[in-house]
């Protein structure tokens, strides 16, 4: 049998929600692989026991910003190692700085970004240089998205920790904002089927197999059973195929919604801050239980 650790039955919880027995059980079943025991606990537990794609683990904040003609703009995150200076408005000064100066260089890349020239003249890195010294924290220019449209792009930012930028053909500037506030609230994946990972795919659909099989189902029905689950979950995490948040009858899709305002989305960038960066904080006296039943 593998090694199993507190510290991987303690990150596996983290991942999951799920208690400390269930995650050392699932991860003696897959003798130690995290991932296939974070799946093992899906296929047993549900949904619920995947918290890792959305869940925020770093600090910083998510600045965005638009040309006065709404024709370009950028969405950006910068990275900081505590809430407390994410909030001092010098830091906030420094990303949205950065913002704007990615909507004037269309050559900024991420690689390139620290030479990249601030309205002030002096360079992103000069800039972060002189921030880090003042804030004693480490500082880093995640990543970020450049528009060019020939329609028109609307925003919305939740505090400074959710932003969404949405490239729109046709429609007005409350229906870009409704737009957007519905993909900060509802966190799509994707436009619609064709840009979710395959892999994501593949996921639900091995999941809902393997349950159904647990449940008793006969083979007949697992097909079926597997392919309504890949098809609800399309419908959960693509934009065009959710319900609006803000829809009167609680039925009208964002599809609809576009539909019956002649508006097309091009496109759309969703940011959460430090989603997907892993931050760990140690649960000492959970480690200790985990050690004693290890």
């Amino acid at each position: 049998m593998s090694n199993i650790t507190a510290k991987m039955v303690a990150e596996l919880r983290e991942m999951t929600g799920l208690g400390m027995m269930e995650c050392k059980r699932a991860l003696v079943e897959v003798e130690g692989d995290i991932k296939k025991a974070e799946e093992l606990l899906r296929i047993k537990s549900g949904n619920k026991a995947s918290k890792m794609a959305g869940r925020t683990a770093a600090e910083g904040v998510i600045v965005i910003a638009i040309s006065d003609d709404k024709k370009t703009g950028a969405i950006v995150e910068v990275n900081c190692e505590t809430d407390f200076v994410a909030k001092d408005a010098g830091f906030t000064a420094f990303a949205n700085g950065i913002a704007a100066a990615v909507v004037g260089n269309p050559d900024a890349t991420i690689e390139n970004i620290a030479e990249v020239k601030l309205a002030s003249g002096e360079t992103v890195e000069e800039a972060r240089k002189a921030i880090i010294a003042k804030l004693g924290e480490n500082m880093s220019v995640r990543r970020f998205v450049r528009y060019t449209t020939d329609g028109v792009l609307a925003s919305y930012l939740h505090g400074s920790k959710i932003g969404v930028l949405v490239d729109l053909t046709a429609g007005d500037e409350a229906l870009g904002k409704d737009v957007a506030m519905h993909i900060a609230a509802a966190k799509p994946k994707a436009l619609n089927a064709d840009g979710v990972d395959p892999e994501l795919i593949a996921t639900e659909r091995r999941v809902a197999a393997e349950r159904a099989r647990e449940a008793g189902k006969p083979a007949e029905m697992v097909e079926k059973i597997v392919e309504g689950t890949v098809n609800k979950f399309l419908k959960e995490v693509t934009l065009l195929s959710q319900v609006f948040i803000k829809a009167e009858d609680g039925k009208q899709t964002i599809e609809q919604l576009l539909k019956s305002k002649s508006a097309n989305i091009n496109g759309f960038t969703l940011y959460v801050v430090g989603e997907g960066i892993e931050k760990k904080v140690v649960d000492y006296a959970a480690e200790v239980a985990a050690a004693a039943q290890v």
